[in-house]
């Protein structure tokens, strides 16, 4: 595709239809956006601007998005592109480390092969952009770093990518330490452990290791916490305190955070401040089998949130699709976010804080030197698409189609 081209009738709502001062519908309008190395650069609704000899996509009055961003995903635990299997149940997360140690080895195909196929599920579900946590534990090394390193590097012109330094098995229990130094010498760039309390069984030491090393590395921070109640408070307390120390504020994410959930809510409300004040986000996967965080509660708060799919068919979970969208829709119902503004808002979760509209129906995507990810979805406005998990016809990176197709034609104008 040429780098500078023509999105022609690609669907933008321009606002809330109301009636009696209520939000009854979304408003949209066909333009035309001109896409120019990668940018937006003209967004117009006159047929007659398009005055050039320049390839045209024709979206075909598709609703136009901003595509998604995928904040947790383990590309190099996953299963898909080999053969199918259930999990082996286990009776403890400890056991379920020593049984994903002995089982990954044994698999045919290799992590990078494994990797690519999944990236491939992410990115046609609307994902241009990927963090994957990669496991970091003396029986492997960096090996499987290496391996996620080319499958990234082979999507590169696909999507962007962070990758974590991830000691899953616990930093302290698996000796860690050193193997996960290596790994962000060698291209990881945030760093990651795992349940401070239950897993290292100590808690400042654990986090004390961890904030050494992001300090050392100059490495942001995502910390994976499972601990309930007023464990995992109190453990999130400590990790308020430790960034503060280190002057990491904007620079730390909590994934899961269950024990925010667990809490009454006006403790839950103090413990959002202070993490709003630390510059702390959170990461969640929609659980359906238990309490979690009140996104609610945090939004309102001001605290950054994401949402990750997590485990994708591994030897942790046979399920999961790698839709995005899904988890957001999953995120609306664990919410009871029915009507169109809290649907449409929904949409930020996936994107990086994005959405067409802000909560008082202003447009305020996409604007002019935008960043042309998209993603074009049959649906009549993105509270639609979010409810009915709508189908993506194309996905758009920095200009360029990374799956999905339009029809082209070249029109010559004089």
């Amino acid at each position: 595709m040429k780098s500078s081209y023509w999105l022609k009738n690609a669907r933008l709502e321009i606002g809330f239809e109301k009636e009696d001062g209520k939000v009854v519908g979304t408003a949209t309008e066909l333009f035309h956006l001109f896409i120019e190395n990668g940018k937006i650069t003209r967004i117009t609704k006159e047929e007659t601007d398009i005055t050039s000899e320049f390839t045209v996509q024709d979206a075909d009055g598709l609703l136009v998005l901003p595509s998604f961003i995928e904040k947790h995903v383990h590309l190099d635990k996953t299963l898909m592109g080999d053969v199918w299997r259930a999990c082996t149940p286990t009776s403890s997360v400890i056991e379920r480390f020593e049984y994903e140690k002995m089982a990954l080895p044994t698999i045919a195909s290799s992590t990078k092969e494994r990797a690519e196929a999944l990236l491939d599920i992410l990115l046609a579900s609307g994902s241009t952009h990927v963090r994957t946590h990669v496991d970091i534990y003396p029986e492997v090394g960096i090996k499987n770093l290496e391996q996620v390193e080319q499958a990234l590097a082979n999507y590169s012109n696909r999507l962007s990518s962070e990758v974590v330094a991830f000691a899953q098995h616990g930093l302290l229990r698996s000796n860690a330490f050193n193997y996960v130094r290596e790994a962000l010498r060698n291209g990881a760039g945030i760093v990651g452990s795992v349940d401070p309390a239950i897993v290292d069984q100590n808690i400042e030491e654990s986090l004390y290791q961890l904030y050494n090393l992001a300090v050392e590395a100059d490495a942001d921070i995502d910390i994976h916490l499972h601990d309930p109640g007023h464990l995992g408070s109190f453990t999130m307390k400590r990790i308020v305190e430790f960034t503060k120390q280190a002057g990491w504020e904007g620079r730390v994410a909590i994934s899961h955070a269950f024990g925010i959930g667990d809490i009454p809510r006006e403790e839950a409300f103090d413990l959002a401040n202070s993490f709003r004040d630390a510059g702390i986000s959170i990461v969640t996967s929609v659980p359906i089998n238990r309490q979690m965080p009140p996104v609610d509660l945090l939004n309102e708060r001001g605290v950054e949130v994401a949402v990750g799919n997590d485990n994708i068919f591994d030897v942790w979970s046979p399920l999961g699709t790698g839709d995005i969208l899904e988890r957001a829709g999953r995120l609306a119902e664990r919410f009871r976010w029915i009507d169109e503004v809290s649907l449409a808002q929904t949409l930020k979760y996936i994107t990086g804080g994005k959405t067409p509209l802000d909560i008082e129906g202003n447009q305020v995507w996409p604007k002019i030197g935008d960043s042309a990810n998209l993603v074009l979805v049959e649906a009549s406005c993105s509270a639609e698409a979010v409810a009915r998990r709508a189908n993506r016809k194309a996905v758009i990176y920095n200009g360029k189609i990374v799956s999905g197709s339009l029809s082209e034609e070249r029109l010559i104008r004089k």
